[in-house]
C-alpha cells in the first residue's frame, strides 16, 4: 500500500500582547482597523494565508480583547509576563505550539497590518522541513512574517529575551534564512506611535 505523504502543519503564531506604551497605553490588539479590532484582522490574515492552527498570544488588557474581538476558531494563550517584552510572548506561543503536531510556526506581529495573506502564503511556501527558517523580505531587507521549523523552537525560545523577540536568533543564523521577497504585495510598517495610527483605516 502506498504510504500517505505527510502534509506539513504550518501553524500561525500571532503576537498580540503589547501594551502600546508609545500609544499612550492603548493595547495594540484593540486598535481599530476596518471597523474591527486589529487582533481579529491579523489572526484572519494568518488563516487566509494557509496557516492552521492559528495561535494568538494576548497580554495587555486580555479580558477586554477577548470580550471585544471575535477569536472563535483560534487558540488563545495569555502571557502573564507580557510586560517583560516580546520575547516572553514568543516563548509563550512556542510553548503552546509544542503541545501540538505543528511542523513549523509562522510568526506575525499584530501591529503590522500592511502584511496580508499573500505575504503569509509566500513565506509559508518556503517550508521544506522541520529545520526550515524563512522570512519575508522588503527590497532585500529581512522583515516579517518569519517561519521557524519546529526543530528550531527550543533554541529560538532560549534566545528570546526582553523586547528582542527572535532578533538575536535570526542575526546568529542569517546564513540559513530563506528570504522571500514580499515588497510587491505587502508593506512592513509598524503601528508604534500616535503618528502611525494614520496607517489604520
Amino acid at each position: 500500500m502506498a504510504q500517505t505523504q505527510h502534509v506539513p502543519v504550518v501553524a500561525g503564531l500571532l503576537l498580540a500582547a503589547g501594551g502600546g506604551r508609545r500609544l499612550g497605553g492603548r493595547p495594540k490588539a484593540l486598535l481599530e482597523h476596518r471597523g474591527r479590532p486589529l487582533v481579529e484582522h491579523a489572526a484572519r490574515v494568518l488563516r487566509d494565508g494557509g496557516c492552521g492552527p492559528v495561535h494568538v498570544v494576548l497580554g495587555a488588557a486580555a479580558p477586554q480583547v477577548r470580550m471585544r474581538a471575535d477569536l472563535s476558531g483560534y487558540a488563545v494563550t495569555v502571557n502573564p509576563d507580557w510586560e517583560e517584552g516580546m520575547g516572553s510572548s514568543l516563548r509563550a506561543g512556542l510553548d503552546a505550539l509544542a503541545a501540538t503536531d505543528a511542523d513549523a510556526a509562522l510568526v506575525l506581529l499584530v501591529d503590522q497590518p500592511g502584511i496580508g495573506a499573500e505575504a503569509v502564503a509566500r513565506v509559508r511556501s518556503a517550508y521544506h522541513s522541520r529545520a526550515a527558517l524563512a522570512a519575508g523580505a522588503y527590497d532585500g531587507e529581512r522583515g516579517h512574517p518569519v517561519m521557524f521549523g519546529a526543530d528550531r523552537w527550543a533554541d529560538v525560545a532560549a534566545a528570546a529575551v526582553g523586547d528582542q523577540g527572535a532578533r538575536a536568533y535570526l542575526r546568529a543564523h542569517r546564513e540559513a534564512i530563506t528570504l522571500v521577497e514580499c515588497a510587491d504585495v505587502a508593506r512592513a510598517f509598524d503601528i508604534d506611535t500616535v503618528e502611525d495610527l494614520a496607517h489604520l483605516d
